[in-house]
């Protein structure tokens, strides 16, 4: 009996004694934490190098733009019924080994129009040894004034995405266009500037299109039909967007490749929701690309206003502008702009352009450091491909150098885009 009390009391004091030390320890941090300004134990968040966005749409990182000295280009040119001649003849005066191509004749030309086409870049031997040029071998139904012309475009944009390389701005043209600077002239001025910058004649103040454009409804049959007809309107009007601010402007432009790049994947749905918008909208190749850049936080603040080209129109302007002539050949020039439309087919003006600005001859090349000639057949010289990446600039770079300076150089030029 004595021996176990002596083993209950040895016990009691094996326990007793931690238990008045952790109550004691207990009080005084309770005690403690009354009297301290701030909690010592509350948790602090452990720091990481970048947190990761909520949202997936943040995850999606903008391209870079291209690290090479030289800048590539990547030209659309489409055509009509009756345009291979003059889709041929843009197309080597806007020539580069440099540059990426794609030619479109729409599905009004016909089969043997379209075939001759094929067999013109299949057979020039430049093309072949540099394979810089492709021809849409699928067609598009193409309706003036419809959003079958913006699809075009963005298909052209879609085939020079997956292969074309590196290039880093995009610019439509049709076969009516004509270049007024060589490329070497192009690429050189534009080796200058940034290359995020999106040339885009835009305006929000949409005035008389608000009733005669965004508020009929309109239905483009190339979406739907292989026979070709005009737009026809239905007859319910639709209220302007509250989503987004409608802009508009010129059809014709120089874009980035990273906007492209966010026209077609459209990773936050602007894209998609404004291309389903405006198709349903008249001449909506005046409004698609202004809108979604201009309602696109990432790409707003790089627009600059202005498409590129010297066009003669009407005061007010009509649906269509003046044929280019030889009365407008200075004109053209003192625009400083690197294209111009519009031309009719074997218009003179061609003829003199090509002897006095480009120093091209008949059916061949704009010179320049990329190739030397060697006239073995008068009809049909051979070209060495040589020297791609040094340019030979000359007048036409300074006129173009004198209009980008211009308009980046203008006051309030980082607060006017996108008004």
């Amino acid at each position: 009996m004595d021996g176990s009390t002596t083993k209950a009391q040895q016990k009691k004091r094996n326990w007793f004694l931690p238990l008045v030390f952790s109550l004691f320890t207990s009080t005084l941090l309770i005690i403690l934490s009354l009297f301290t300004p701030s909690n010592p134990f509350r948790q602090t968040p452990i720091r990481t190098q970048k947190q990761a966005p909520l949202f997936v749409e943040s995850k999606i990182n903008i391209s870079p733009t291209g690290t090479n000295p030289i800048p590539r280009l990547a030209y659309l040119i489409s055509g009509s019924k009756g345009d291979c001649e003059s889709l041929k003849r843009t197309l080597k005066a806007l020539y580069h080994p440099l540059n990426q191509y794609v030619v479109h004749l729409d599905l009004e030309a016909s089969v043997e129009e379209r075939l001759e086409l094929v067999s013109f870049v299949k057979n020039e031997e430049v093309f072949g040894r540099v394979g810089n040029v492709r021809v849409v071998g699928k067609s598009n139904l193409v309706t003036y004034r419809g959003p079958t012309m913006v699809s075009n475009t963005l298909h052209a944009a879609a085939i020079l995405l997956k292969e074309g390389g590196d290039w880093d701005w995009f610019i439509n043209l049709s076969a009516s266009d004509y270049p007024l600077v060589t490329q070497d002239d192009m690429l050189h001025t534009l080796s200058t500037i940034p290359r995020n910058l999106n040339f885009i004649e835009h305006t929000s103040d949409i005035g008389w299109k608000e009733a005669q454009r965004a508020r009929p409804v309109i239905i483009d049959p190339g979406l739907y039909s292989l026979e070709k007809s005009d737009v026809f309107w239905v007859s319910e009007k639709r209220s302007v967007p509250s989503a987004y601010k409608l802009f508009t402007g010129s059809a014709w432009m120089m874009l980035s490749r990273p906007f492209m790049e966010f026209c077609l994947w459209g990773w936050d749905n602007l894209p998609r929701i404004v291309l389903m918008y405006y198709s349903n909208f008249l001449s909506s190749p005046e409004g698609y690309f202004h809108t979604v850049i201009c309602n696109s936080e990432e790409f707003r603040n790089t627009t600059v206003n202005h498409d590129l080209h010297f066009i003669s129109w009407d005061n007010p302007p009509k649906q269509h502008p003046h044929f280019l002539t030889d009365n407008d050949f200075q004109r053209m020039l003192d625009s400083n702009a690197p294209f111009a439309r519009k031309f009719g087919r074997n218009e003179s003006v061609l003829q003199k352009i090509d002897s006095e600005v480009l120093g091209r001859i008949d059916d061949g090349f704009v010179p320049g450091s990329w190739f030397e000639k060697g006239v073995t057949n008068v009809t049909h010289p051979h070209y060495t491909v040589a020297n791609i990446t040094q340019l030979r600039p000359g007048p036409g770079a300074e006129r173009l150098n004198k209009l980008i300076s211009g308009l980046l150089s203008e006051k309030d030029f980082d607060l006017k885009h996108c008004l």
